[in-house]
């Protein structure tokens, strides 16, 4: 059977395009294409459409509507996922629209389907006295638990997202002054991150326990758990489940809301933006394109709002009241009420 327009411009979008000239991750690959596994599933049973007989001329922008409302409400999506699903598919058509001009109206119809709107979460973000009471959980003279607080004080101090830690190798470190670390972002994309000297020393000690002289030769993971392959994501956020877990017996200081390893890239941005360290360099160390993403951080922090208010009008309202008790004139004219 021949192949359809669809399946061929969809195989090297994923392949030659996001793949070769976009260099995208394999996170990004993964979640475009179980994007398109889901339309595919959506035309076949909803629509009955065949994968093999789908092409561009069976697509429309009423067929996409249809397939975004079949992800929320059929298959449970929140908003926010049915965005994400959006913008693969936008993704798409944008290549397509240059590929096969003959398609220009078709893709320039869905590119105009509006996004779902949600209400964005308010970032959680752990205060300095809670993240302290959370690394003061590990026991120091167990090797594991040893181990695990330098994975958390890592995560905090270089503001990682969870699979930029995952993906750290020993090589990626520079502890010499001024300490680095080198992480892979989206994109593929290098930054580097200055370490705090508290956070050098602890993984000098963690290197040692580790027996890694040659750092800058060596290419396995920073954190290999107990069966010596990298941590995961799952990992990592049940590390920090359990400290958490531990802290809350003991104090009443955490949040109400679960701590998981991007609450401590949102707590490590706060408190940058609170040292009154400029947003650019925020940006930088968070490793965002655009600095409108880093801006969140800015809108967020009400406490530095407020400060900001009281220092600039300190004189203009009173923080005291007269007695009306004490308004003779006040009291006469209430009892002529009587």
């Amino acid at each position: 059977m021949k192949p359809s327009d669809f399946s061929y411009h969809l195989t090297r979008y994923l392949t030659d395009y996001l793949a070769g000239q976009r260099n995208s991750s394999r996170n990004t690959l993964l979640a475009y294409r179980d994007t398109f596994k889901l339309f595919l599933i959506f035309c076949k049973t909803e629509k009955g459409i065949q994968p093999e007989r789908l092409t561009l001329s069976k697509i429309s922008d009423m067929l996409i509507k249809e397939y975004y409302d079949w992800l929320e409400k059929t298959r449970g999506c929140s908003p926010i996922s049915r965005n994400n699903r959006r913008t693969a598919i936008n993704s798409f058509f944008k290549y397509v629209q240059i590929e096969a001009p003959e398609h220009l109206l078709l893709c320039q119809r869905i590119l105009s389907i509006p996004k779902k709107h949600c209400v964005k979460p308010v970032i959680g973000y752990l205060t300095p006295d809670m993240l302290k009471l959370l690394l003061s959980m590990p026991d120091k003279a167990n090797t594991y638990e040893r181990r695990e607080l330098v994975l958390m004080t890592v995560l905090y101090d270089t503001g990682a997202r969870v699979q930029e830690l995952c993906d750290l190798r020993v090589r990626d470190l520079r502890l010499e002054s001024p300490a680095i670390a080198t992480l892979t972002g989206k994109g593929r994309k290098t930054r580097h991150v200055p370490l705090m000297k508290n956070t050098v020393s602890l993984l000098r000690r963690y290197l040692e326990d580790q027996r890694i002289e040659n750092r800058s030769g060596c290419d396995r993971p920073l954190f290999m758990n107990r069966h010596h392959t990298a941590y995961t994501r799952k990992g990592i956020a049940y590390i920090l489940e359990k400290y958490e877990k531990r802290a809350r017996e003991v104090s009443l200081l955490l949040p109400d809301f679960a701590i998981s390893p991007h609450i401590f890239r949102h707590s490590k941005a706060m408190h940058l933006y609170q040292a009154g360290i400029d947003l650019i360099y925020i940006r930088d160390i968070l490793g965002h394109v655009d600095i409108a993403t880093t801006e969140v951080y800015a809108r967020v922090d009400t406490e530095r709002k407020r400060d900001a208010l009281e220092n600039a009008y300190p004189e203009i309202t009173s923080s005291t009241l007269a007695d009306w008790n004490d308004d003779e004139d006040l009291i006469r004219k209430l009892s002529r009420l009587v």
